[in-house]
């Protein structure tokens, strides 16, 4: 590199200084938004004492520009889907780039056992709607629905989805949606397991894993639901955590976690009520659950997935974790991205929801395997749309 020459004057070297400065600020700035273009880590919450997990949550942009996350907080000493927790919320100010570090409570552990997997949603009447599971025992799971007229300082009493058959039900984080009719659609997964008083560990051993699915559906704004036809799925295959999006032809696509290597997938013509038998679908997947949003700017779907098709079978039980395009609404998938690739890691139960630049936010679980913190760790990530729709 060829020195900056001896200036005889201390103007002369203020000015050439200032210069030097300007492009090194100039210089910063360009890594800086060259950086951005990549998936960025905005805050990881990590367990610690009395917090064994952090998990499945939710983002809702508020009318004062903020955005509000709400997820599973658990307590205790296990992090197993049988023990303790309550609702907590962080907010950011900036988007998604920054957020608050403390904890507020949204709904206290009002089951015999918790609430967890929340979704926000923005209603057509310009209320927010919370729905979580309530969990009471190995056969008594149930989502529940509240609503804030106050941008989530304060919510309705809880009202049921589900009670007209009693059961566990799951319904996974960020997976309520609003047709533009105002219908609200509940995809769910019924398991019924012989009942159990044992511990902890027994109840997970023993937990049926095969799930009936279904749809539950409101037109009044959740005051009172429904029940779909169940989704008819081949015997000899594991169904569980189905989500659901309306398709620009009016139907509805729900996509359904297999045992089968990959997602299946059912399609509905009359807004939720029936549904085709469902079949293999084009998002070959492990055992783990995927998420499928619109970008509001291109209208293009964006899948969210581990995505077993990059390095086999044999790679990882939900890693790497990627992203995809549809420009056929599904029919096809492109553009196929990685955001993370550890083998040791486990990323999974994803809420994807875009801000109001355009860019796209995750929450996911990000733990590692081998130190059993898969479901324990959770990363808020910022995606650039740019980079998202890029090649």
């Amino acid at each position: 590199m060829t020195p900056i020459p001896y200036l005889a004057t201390k103007s002369r070297f203020l000015l050439q200084l200032s210069y030097v400065m300007l492009g090194a600020i100039i210089w910063v700035a360009v890594l800086a938004t060259s950086s951005n273009a990549q998936p960025v880590v905005t805050l990881q919450i990590k367990p610690g004492a009395n917090n064994p997990r952090n998990s499945e949550g939710d983002f809702i942009t508020l009318k004062d520009g903020r955005i509000l996350y709400v997820y599973t907080h658990f307590t205790g000493n296990t992090a197993s889907d049988f023990g303790n927790s309550h609702l907590a919320a962080r907010y950011s100010s900036d988007g998604g780039t920054t957020w608050t570090s403390d904890d507020e409570i949204v709904v206290e552990n009002e089951g015999a056992m918790n609430v967890m997997s929340v979704s926000l949603l923005r209603l057509k009447n310009g209320q927010i709607a919370l729905f979580y599971a309530r969990k009471n025992g190995i056969n008594d799971c149930i989502p529940f629905m509240r609503t804030s007229d106050d941008e989530g300082k304060t919510w309705s009493k809880p009202v049921a989805c589900i009670s007209d058959v009693p059961g566990y039900y799951v319904l996974n984080n960020a997976r309520v949606i609003q047709l533009p009719s105002g219908r609200l659609l509940v995809p769910v997964a019924l398991h019924t397991t012989k009942e159990t008083d044992s511990s902890i560990e027994e109840l997970e051993r023993s937990f049926n894993n095969y799930g009936q699915i279904f749809c539950y559906y409101s037109d009044d704004q959740g005051k009172s639901w429904k029940r779909s036809a169940q989704v008819k799925v081949p015997a000899s295959v594991m169904a569980q955590e189905p989500g659901v999006i309306e398709l620009n032809d009016g139907r509805v696509l729900m996509y359904i976690r297999t045992d089968r290597g990959m997602q299946y997938a059912a399609y509905s013509k009359d807004k939720g009520k029936t549904w085709t038998e469902a079949v293999p679908y084009g998002l070959p997947s492990p055992l783990s659950p995927a998420t499928i949003v619109r970008d509001p700017a291109s209208r293009k779907l964006i899948a969210i997935w581990n995505n077993y098709g990059i390095l086999g079978l044999g790679y990882g039980k939900r890693s790497p974790f990627n992203l995809a395009i549809s420009s056929d609404e599904g029919k096809s998938w492109t553009n196929v991205k990685t955001i993370h690739d550890d083998p040791d890691g486990h990323y999974c139960y994803t809420a994807a929801r875009f801000n109001t630049q355009g860019d796209l936010l995750l929450s996911y679980c990000a733990g590692l395997r081998s130190k059993g913190t898969g479901l324990s760790i959770t990363n808020l990530t910022k995606i650039n749309h740019d980079w998202l729709l890029s090649k």
